[in-house]
């Protein structure tokens, strides 16, 4: 029995120095996620897969022997490949190194990244508001506006305890220009387009859109209504310019006064209405080659386009059908719509209405 104890002891030691060797890496910190429940095993595979260990089946021995292989702190970690086993094990039961994993979705308004800003990185709304109307920004974005809606790019971002608002926009902003694409530019210049253009109408195909393959269907209906100098008469300007989310446009709030609602100002709004994805950028600098001047949405979330008005008029009023067959057979109380861009009454039937 006294042999056994010495024999574990002796294992026990080469193994802690083998755990301490295992350290002194100059590599860049990698992401490691441990998800909430997960066993000391479960960890060690993640921290394996990501090379920070060597092996798991050492590490898991390494944890009990030293009483540690309980209550890890679930998270996503930013550890240095090949940190000392001690080192690593301090981080995941004391959630030391924990960062804080901010998605922010395509078509996202401003508003809606302002708040996931500060409930993420728990900083006050007031840092947040001032960050995103950083003067030093817009001079550089050669924004025309007071924010930097449109340019927050929409994208999974890691940001370390303590991050405050500022470093996160800025990061932000810092991700739209390394995704933002040489050629652009040429093509810009092709369209006689500025960038901060670009982005606004990009941010209203973002906010039509449900089906990847109608982006560039969508934005090309929009380009040949800027050519006719007709009214883009996109419903999602009119939800950006009233001064509370509506999922379901009426005529009444077609007539809100205000530069964004291109159902009353021709051309392009003041500015973009959220943030475009690589995806609507790209189906407005290239648009389809299509002489569609109108479109309507169908519940299922496909659109029907059309060339003339009396064409378009009868596409929505079957959609109109549609729409009210998927309310009535909601029941009541659920609302209207499964998206929190898409308006019940859609762009094209309010379109018809006005001809």
């Amino acid at each position: 029995m006294r042999s056994g104890v010495r024999v574990s002891s002796g294992f026990a030691a080469l193994v802690s120095v083998a755990a301490l060797a295992c350290g002194g890496s100059s590599a860049a910190p990698v992401r490691v996620t441990v998800p909430t429940g997960a066993t000391m095993g479960t960890a060690a595979e993640s921290l394996h897969r990501a090379g920070v260990i060597g092996s798991p089946r050492m590490f898991r021995l390494y944890a009990k022997l030293r009483g540690a292989d309980r209550g890890i702190k679930a998270g996503t970690y930013l550890l240095a490949p090949d940190a000392s086993w001690g080192s690593v094990l301090t981080a995941l039961r004391s959630g030391k190194g924990v960062v804080h994993v901010v998605t922010v979705p395509e078509g996202y308004t401003l508003a809606q990244t302002e708040s996931l800003l500060v409930t993420k990185l728990a900083v006050q709304p007031e840092s947040v508001r001032v960050a995103v109307r950083d003067t030093a920004l817009l001079r550089q974005l050669d924004v025309p506006i007071a924010t930097l809606e449109g340019y927050l790019f929409p994208d999974t971002y890691f940001f370390p305890p303590g991050t405050t608002a500022r470093t996160a926009v800025r990061a932000m902003v810092r991700r739209f220009e390394q995704r933002w694409k040489p050629e652009w530019n040429r093509r810009l210049d092709t369209l006689a387009l500025s960038r901060h253009d670009l982005l606004t109408l990009a941010s209203i195909v973002e906010r039509e859109a449900r089906l990847a393959p109608e982006r560039p269907v969508i934005a090309a209906v929009y380009w040949n209504r800027l050519r006719k100098r007709m009214l883009l008469q996109a419903d999602p300007t009119v939800q950006y310019a009233l001064p509370q989310y509506q999922s379901r446009l009426l005529n009444k709030h077609l007539t809100v006064k205000s530069p964004y609602n291109t159902y009353r100002y021709p051309g392009l709004p003041p500015g973009p209405i959220a943030a475009p994805g690589i995806a609507s950028l790209q189906a407005t600098l290239y648009p389809a080659q299509t002489p569609y001047l109108y479109f309507v949405a169908y519940p299922d979330g496909h659109h029907e386009f059309r060339v003339k008005l009396e064409e378009h008029q009868a596409a929505a009023r079957i959609a109109r059908r549609a729409w009210n067959a998927v309310r009535a057979a909601k029941p009541a109380g659920t609302g209207t719509s499964t998206s929190p861009s898409a308006p019940a009454t859609k762009k094209g039937t309010a379109a018809a209405k006005k001809g």
